[in-house]
């Protein structure tokens, strides 16, 4: 894994916050010391993280969680404060059993097939499959080849809430490769597409029909990026755990805090894609994604951005 330093604007603030009354754990903070706490030294920004796919190129069968805990304070595992991903690798003939306390957990199958079943709920996967579960019950992972999953929960959010989901709030749902690539060409045809921010589809339930989400809480977003197209900068408070499915040599992201008068992101940092791996693009940061080979290009943003959508706080910006 690999930290990469993006310009702040962070300002080395006083961390003396002005304690005015202590009763038992009750506190006063002088309103400027306390209103916006995101600073290193006291509530750290969501850093910009790479994972490279050799995470989960070999190995036994298990859970490689991306965790980012240490840097953003908080108990782990977590990628994000609200969402946990993970690469999760079960080799042929094995089974894995995943015990998570979440409302909802996201899959796609990078590679590989076999069966996934959540109590009564039971059915088979192959490689670009994606899938959900709520996280009431533990789900058993059967491979019937070697398989790679990526795999986001929300297990952080009801750890910070101190809370356990008491009832599904939707049914375990497939999502198969080849619909989910015959919809996605269909999109890239329509001569609209052209005049367009993105070329992607949205993944939906339909018991979320105000959000339009895949689940509740997250967003699964499957895009396509053009041989030698851009995606021009673009940002939302959501935060995002992109994965790479494949790509040719060429491809990259430019992350950053700002952009100038003229919609390009000032300072960025430069992540080049490789399939198969993952990174964090944190929320309120521009982004802009470049396809300079001459082939299609294909990734899957998962995000908080159901729960942000339902509480009107997405707030997506374009350059």
């Amino acid at each position: 894994m690999t930290m990469l330093d993006l310009p702040s604007a962070d300002i080395d603030a006083d961390d003396d916050a002005i304690v005015v009354a202590q009763d038992s754990q009750g506190l006063f903070y002088e309103y400027s010391k306390a209103a916006d706490p995101i600073r290193p030294s006291l509530t750290p920004r969501v850093p910009f993280r790479f994972f490279p796919a050799s995470l989960h190129a070999d190995g036994p069968t298990g859970i490689r969680p991306l965790d980012l805990s240490t840097e953003l304070k908080t108990e782990g595992p977590a990628t994000s404060p609200g969402l946990s991903a993970n690469f999760v690798r079960v080799l042929k003939g094995e089974h894995l059993a995943l015990a998570s306390v979440a409302t909802s957990m996201v899959f796609y199958v990078l590679k590989g097939e076999g069966a996934a079943h959540q109590l009564s709920d039971r059915f088979a996967f192959a490689q670009g499959d994606f899938f959900t579960f709520p996280g009431t019950a533990d789900v058993m992972l059967i491979a019937t080849e070697d398989t790679t999953l990526y795999y986001v929960d929300d297990a952080p959010l009801l750890r910070y809430l101190g809370v356990r989901p008491v009832c599904a709030r939707f049914q375990p749902t497939i999502y198969k490769a080849d619909r989910a690539n015959a919809e996605l060409a269909r999109v890239a045809s329509d001569p609209a597409a052209l005049h367009r921010s993105r070329v992607s589809l949205l993944l939906g339930n339909t018991a979320f029909p105000l959000t339009r989400t895949v689940t509740h809480t997250l967003w699964a977003m499957y895009g396509l990026i053009g041989a030698g197209s851009i995606q021009r900068p673009h940002r939302h408070q959501s935060i995002a755990l992109d994965l790479i499915v494949d790509c040719a040599p060429g491809v990259y992201t430019l992350v950053g805090r700002d952009i100038d008068a003229d919609g390009t992101i000032v300072n960025p940092v430069r992540v080049d894609w490789k399939p198969g791996c993952a990174f964090v693009t944190p929320p309120g940061y521009w982004h802009a994604h470049y396809n300079t080979s001459g082939s299609e290009a294909r990734l899957i943003p998962i995000q908080d951005a159901g729960l942000q959508t339902y509480l009107r706080s997405l707030d997506i910006r374009f350059a």
